[in-house]
């Protein structure tokens, strides 16, 4: 099991609305993620607009694959775009995994 652990940013103006956004997530995106094969996924938001996403899954490349080959991530990547900073596509193609260099079992 890989895990993964990657940054992005917020804009802080956007920041309530992102909270809210997430509080709803639509029904049809968790079954695709979950399809996918992303466990364990976690988003956590600094109040300066710092996003620090979490999961789990068999095997990253794929999961992420999975997921951009489906309607409903397309609509949800349009919709949440606009709502970070510095990126020119959608934001699950600007996830850039960040090196574990230590883990506790």
């Amino acid at each position: 099991m890989q895990r993964v652990c990657f940054l992005l940013k917020v804009r802080p103006e956007r920041l309530e609305e992102y909270r809210e956004r997430h509080r709803a997530v639509w029904p049809e995106m968790l079954d695709a993620l979950r399809e996918a094969g992303w466990r364990n996924y976690s988003l956590f938001l600094h109040p300066d607009g710092l996003l620090v996403g979490y999961l789990e899954t068999e095997d990253f490349e794929a999961a992420r694959a999975a997921m951009a080959a489906t309607g409903v991530n397309a609509r949800w990547q349009a919709e949440m775009a606009p709502f970070f900073e510095a990126l020119d596509g959608r934001p699950d193609e600007d996830m850039s995994p960040l090196d574990e260099v230590f883990h506790l079992d």
